[in-house]
């Protein structure tokens, strides 16, 4: 049955470069120094990669309808979800809700890595998957699901040949980039928090604007106060056709505060914010958590009363703090180096704006970027992002993206785009999608971090003789200020404004009009489809548009809210 692979331990996650199991597999790949014994029993007690392997093994030897192509690879992912959410609403528990599925996605490709019946949108079979460990239930619902992901295969090879008629020339790059057979087992995760105290913590947290002293008279106008725990657990069984075999996950908690109330002129105001961890440890404690709630409640009522910005457009410098940096590298920045494939009939290289920007520069000089998924930990906190091997069976690497300013790599899977022909270990996917390429663990780092980014704004605002903005928060999908303070540039002090928009805040002020990056980076971890983690400083760039918003403002509530 072929050779039997090395077996390592790298990071605390056994590894095994061929299974025993993958008869006339490439040569395997050594990630680590050898170092484990028991990789072979680990492989052989866990009765859904067993399952998964048998039926892959019966497939690849009779998945073949007379006359048609047999698959030259197949892969078999299924994802274990366990999901945990509490929902609290004015001081009382309105909602909780756990949930368990496992959803099984069956890929199969004809045609060759060359070519091959695969498209820009996904391919494959999704299906429900027994929530026990029967394997002849899980091989039943893995048949069925293969059968139906080859007929679809067959028909999309079909289209794809036809469709590529109409084209005078064909794209060089291949469809799929082969791999080498890894064999990874992680330990399998679960949901570890204590939910009678959290329900606590949110049931209080949602009440303070009636019990609390401190913001009571945020009550009078507070038209929602919603607090949540939320948890979720993923563990990711997968085996393909190459002799790959893993078992991975993660898990992801957030705990959220969302308060909103209307100004008298009618604008919808909204607090929302609160923390995301991998660990249930790291979010915040119960007295940082009631603290949250209590400055939340407070800079509510401080938006009620502030005045809307200045109906006077303004261009000139704006200070982000290191939260509202990370939002905005995650809207402008990152989805542009995930290299995705773009449709057949176009030369370009990827999707998105920077298509054409490999070589080029589209930062300023003083910050470079690098997604690292290896690294697991910053500042003391673990990183959502992190991950050895990615949901394509490829090793993750360090990937330098930008190099004083230039783009300089994309992050990509097994789909190859121009220039850019094999994977870097990021193919990632949602549970029960096809993998995309996706970012880790992307940290934006300055040459020089300056020290005082705040005093270096009221210089500028003195220099120019006029006030500048800062933004705190962001909020809403379109990068809306949330938090917003017009700096004074005769004594440096800040006044809370509402109603702001940003004006031309995109890439090309992203290239051109970032002046200096802070030395207090800011994680930001995400529980996504995708879990993600950015690392970014504060930032100061020297002309964003800051204008009031087009917005249509709501009549009031006719009646005042219940006397506490």
């Amino acid at each position: 049955m072929g050779k039997t692979g090395l077996v390592i331990v790298h990071c605390g996650v056994l590894i095994l470069s061929a299974l025993t199991l993958n008869a006339g597999a490439a040569e395997p790949v050594s990630l680590s120094s050898p170092g484990a014994s028991a990789m072979t029993k680990t492989v052989v007690d866990d009765p859904i990669l067993l399952a998964m392997r048998a039926e892959l093994d019966r497939e690849k030897a009779g998945l073949l309808l007379p006359g048609m192509e047999r698959p030259y690879f197949i892969e078999y992912r299924l994802d274990d979800l366990r999901g945990y959410e509490a929902v609290a609403n004015y001081g009382a528990l309105t909602r909780e809700e756990e949930s368990h599925q496992r959803v099984v996605r069956v890929t199969v490709r004809i045609g060759s890595y060359d070519s091959d019946s695969s498209s820009s949108r996904g391919d494959g079979s999704v299906q429900l998957a027994p929530e026990d460990n029967d394997p002849e239930a899980l091989r039943y619902a893995l048949w069925t699901a293969t059968d139906e992901a080859y007929k679809n295969a067959l028909r999309a090879y079909s289209a794809k040949l036809a469709n590529q008629k109409r084209f005078e020339q064909q794209r060089p790059e291949r469809d799929f980039s082969e791999a080498r057979p890894v064999t990874a087992i992680e330990p399998t995760v679960a949901l570890e928090i204590d939910r009678a105290e959290w329900k606590r913590r949110i049931v209080e947290a949602s009440g303070l604007f009636l019990t609390d002293p401190e913001v009571k008279a945020a009550a009078v106008h507070l038209q929602y106060s919603t607090s949540n725990l939320r948890g979720i657990a993923v563990n990711r069984y997968m085996v393909n056709s190459e002799g790959t075999t893993l078992r991975h996950g993660y898990a992801g908690y957030s705990a959220n505060i969302s308060v909103g109330t209307q100004a008298d002129d009618g604008m919808r105001l909204s607090r929302d914010n609160g923390t995301t961890a991998a660990k249930a440890s790291e979010l915040e404690s119960a007295a940082a958590f009631r603290k949250r709630t209590i400055d939340d409640l407070k800079s509510l009522e401080e938006l009620r009363n502030a005045p809307v910005v200045s109906a006077e457009d303004y261009h000139g410098p704006v200070l982000f703090s290191g939260d509202a940096s990370a939002d905005v590298m995650n809207r402008l920045f990152v989805p542009n180096i995930e290299a995705d494939r773009p449709d057949a009939g176009t030369t370009a290289r990827t999707q998105g704006i920077y298509t054409s920007s490999y070589k080029s520069r589209v930062l300023p000089e003083i910050l470079s970027v690098t997604d690292d998924p290896t690294v697991k930990a910053f500042g003391g906190r673990t990183l959502l992002g992190s991950y050895e091997v990615d949901d394509e069976g490829v090793p993750a690497e360090a990937v330098d993206v930008v190099v004083h300013g230039k783009l300089t790599n994309y992050l990509i899977g097994r789909t190859p785009v121009r220039d850019f022909a094999s994977s870097n270990g990021h193919g990632r996917a949602a549970p029960g999608q096809a993998a995309h390429s996706k970012a880790g663990v992307i940290t934006f780092r300055a040459t020089q971090p300056a020290a005082d980014l705040q005093g270096r704004l009221l210089a500028m605002a003195r220099e120019q003789g006029r006030d500048v903005y800062m933004v705190e928060t962001l909020g809403g999908g379109e990068l809306a200020p949330r938090l917003l303070y017009l700096v004074h540039a005769k004594d440096g002090s800040k006044t809370l404004v509402r109603g702001a928009a940003f004006d031309e805040l995109d890439n090309r002020s992203l290239r051109s009009e970032i002046l200096a990056a802070g030395d207090d980076p800011f994680v930001a971890n995400t529980l996504g489809a995708v879990p993600q983690t950015t690392i970014t400083p504060s930032l100061l760039f020297g002309d964003i548009g800051v204008k009031r918003a087009a917005e249509e403002q709501q009549k009031l509530p006719y009646y005042p809210p219940p006397t506490p």
